[in-house]
């Protein structure tokens, strides 16, 4: 077999290769023995047809087999020998194959480019002190209050006020078309909440629970649903009850209760352990980033067309589901083509930051063993709760598995770079004058 590698980029590859003719013969007189033992000819027990029948019959069939079978097992072999890492579906050029003749053929694919990473132990980082104050531990607690308080019945008054609760009755419609609505079914609102249109919710206090009311709220232009954008819509409503937030007291029985605490101050310790642990973890993905961008700073990494746009359509797609899912509407948002084009600037970027920390692990021997992938996915499952069977299952492919090691050693390469620099701490930036404005 004749081989030639050529170098047409740093990403590109093309590789020219020529069978010799008994290659070629070989792998025709396989194919067609394989032939006579599969099929049945009407005449002839099975094994015992003619070549001259099969190539009559099945010529043009077993040329295209062992044109496959010869690029497909010449290229591997290559491709092995060579230590390329193929990162695209290769464009194969052959030329016509003739049984008793050579055959050759070319392809052209893209590849991992090769880099020499340097300078990555000891980079200089700076980590912001981050304090932790007494007015975010007791945001803290009025988080955790919020979130074990009650609804009770409103007991001396029937007229909707900011902050209630109601239990609503309502249709919407458009000269006389119904595009909304909840009648009989009590739909809860909060008031203020913005869980609905404010105007809608604003246009709720001041009425009275039992009576049925008509009123009249003019939509946004930019209001996600095209139906009802920067129209006038026509509500019957009618509170059907009305109920406040109870708040419990924060005392030694709420840290009991609610806190797994003995006292209302070692709830507050505990809360200021989660916030600094929380700090920490945002502190550390900080300084893994700052890491990875002075890597990148360091070398200059060609990122292969054909990986960029996969992950270039993967963002994508995530950033249209993610939009369908937050829209009122069932329209997917169009991306744009600005849009599109900072993706595609994400998506290099990340590229290039994968290969080259997939080398440094190399380098310095960062593994994960099967143990290790096996107690992340069972982590996964836990989290996905009722769907703990589907991560399961996506996660007993091998590709998945190995997907999700290198996700894995990816994060624990970063860990180790960020272990062996050099941290500074720093004092956070002072307050601009907007900030100062906004705080006092």
């Amino acid at each position: 077999m004749k081989v030639d590698v050529a170098e047409l980029s740093p990403v590109q590859r093309k590789v020219q290769i020529e069978l010799p003719p008994e290659a070629v013969t070989e792998k025709f007189a396989h194919a067609y023995r394989d032939l006579g033992r599969r099929v049945r000819i009407k005449g002839f027990r099975v094994g015992k047809a003619p070549r001259t029948v099969l190539q009559r019959m099945y010529g043009d069939e077993i040329a295209g087999e062992v044109r496959s079978h010869l690029v497909e097992e010449s290229l591997g072999e290559v491709i092995k020998d060579h230590g390329l890492q193929i990162v695209s579906r290769p464009e194969i050029e052959a030329n016509e194959l003739k049984e008793g003749g050579p055959f050759s053929f070319s392809a052209v694919f893209e590849v991992k480019p090769a880099i020499d990473v340097q300078d990555y132990l000891g980079v200089e980082l700076e980590k912001v002190k981050v304090p932790i104050t007494d007015a975010q531990v007791e945001a803290a607690l009025g988080r955790l209050q919020e979130g074990h308080a009650r609804l009770e019945p409103v007991e001396n008054r029937d007229v909707v006020r900011q902050g209630d609760f109601i239990a609503l009755d309502f249709e919407g419609s458009i000269a006389g078309k119904t595009f909304d609505g909840s009648k009989g079914e009590n739909y809860l609102l909060q008031i203020g909440s913005g869980q609905a249109l404010p105007q809608f919710e604003n246009s709720l206090v001041g009425l009275k629970v039992g009576e049925r009311d008509n009123l009249q709220v003019v939509y946004p232009e930019n209001y996600p649903n095209k139906e009802v954008a920067g129209k006038l819509v026509d509500f019957n409503v009618c509170v059907r009850d009305l109920k406040q937030k109870v708040l419990p007291a924060l005392d030694d029985e709420f840290a009991k209760d609610h806190g797994e605490c003995a006292s209302l101050e070692e709830l507050k310790n505990k809360l200021r352990t989660r916030l600094e642990q929380e700090v920490e973890q945002y502190q550390q993905e900080q300084l893994k980033e700052q890491v990875l961008s002075k890597i990148l700073e360091r070398h200059s990494i060609t990122p292969p067309p054909a990986m960029v746009e996969r992950q270039t359509r993967y963002l994508m797609e995530r950033y249209d589901n993610r939009g369908a899912a937050e829209s009122e509407t069932d329209e997917t948002p169009a991306t744009t083509e600005e849009t599109k084009k900072s993706f595609e600037s994400r998506a290099a970027r990340q590229i290039q930051a994968t290969l080259a920390v997939e080398k440094i692990s190399q380098k310095e021997n960062v593994q994960v063993s099967d143990r290790e992938v096996q107690e992340r996915v069972e982590q996964l499952a836990r989290s996905a709760g009722e769907r703990a069977s589907t991560v399961r299952e996506y996660y007993g492919r091998p590709e998945a598995r190995e997907d999700l090691r290198a996700q894995l050693v990816f994060d624990r390469t970063l860990s180790f770079l960020v272990e062996r620099a050099h941290v500074k701490e720093v004092d956070p930036p002072a307050p601009t004058v907007d900030e100062e404005t906004k705080t006092s």
